[in-house]
């Protein structure tokens, strides 16, 4: 017991001292990642802290992430809600570049302070595309996850073709404290997802958009 209490912080100022040290270095990752400039073909997100930098994802990729739009537009036409993507989901400074999001289409619900691009509490649903690589998988299937879980993002989405022989997991009922979710359903491509609750509420994630059926 003396041996872990030795781990922790000794006094309150110690711990007030980490946590602002904490704030301060979000701040200093938040400005060099405003003043970033990349290649042409490469994105950058602020995921826990850290700035991550990925290139544009592959065809097949692009494919999906096109299918799923198109298909979210038609479904959210007569919405007050859009199909998003290539923008920006901003939270406590941290910034994410989703695959897919479904946000209010009005600027002035939707717009981020700063106008770097959505604020996260507009969002009602966020969609990964996984792309090959332990890396990019974990960054959807773990740091993201707990990403959107903290930020509260009510659905959350991975079309996963590196997930066995593919799969589609639906994370709803987040736990910002504890960067989880209430309830996981992961389904085999082949066997069709439906958007539980939100604007795309009856949305259905399957081969059309998928692409694959299970082998």
């Amino acid at each position: 017991m003396t041996a872990l209490a030795h781990e922790r912080p000794e006094t309150m100022t110690e711990s007030l001292s980490l946590a602002q040290n904490g704030s301060e270095l979000d701040e200093v990752v938040w400005q060099v990642w405003k003043a970033s400039e990349l290649p042409e073909g490469y994105r950058a997100e602020i995921i826990e802290g850290a700035i991550e930098v990925s290139p544009t994802g592959r065809f097949s990729h692009a494919q999906v992430v096109n299918r799923l739009r198109d298909a979210l537009v038609i479904f959210l036409h007569d919405s007050e809600h859009g199909a998003w993507n290539d923008t920006h989901v901003i939270h406590a400074l941290r910034a994410w570049i989703p695959d897919g999001l479904v946000a209010p289409r009005d600027a002035e619900l939707a717009e981020a302070e700063d106008g770097l691009g959505i604020k996260a509490s507009a969002v009602q649903m966020i969609v990964e595309v996984v792309s090959p690589g332990k890396r990019n998988q974990d960054r959807d299937r773990v740091r993201k996850r707990r990403e959107y879980a903290r930020a509260g993002i009510p659905v959350y989405v991975i079309i996963d073709d590196y997930d066995g022989q593919g799969a589609v997991t639906l994370f709803t009922g987040p736990h910002p404290d504890k960067a989880d979710w209430e309830d996981i359903h992961r389904v085999p491509y082949g066997t069709d997802v439906t958007i539980p609750e939100g604007p795309a509420k009856g949305f259905v994630i399957g081969e059309e958009i998928t692409g694959r059926k299970r082998a």
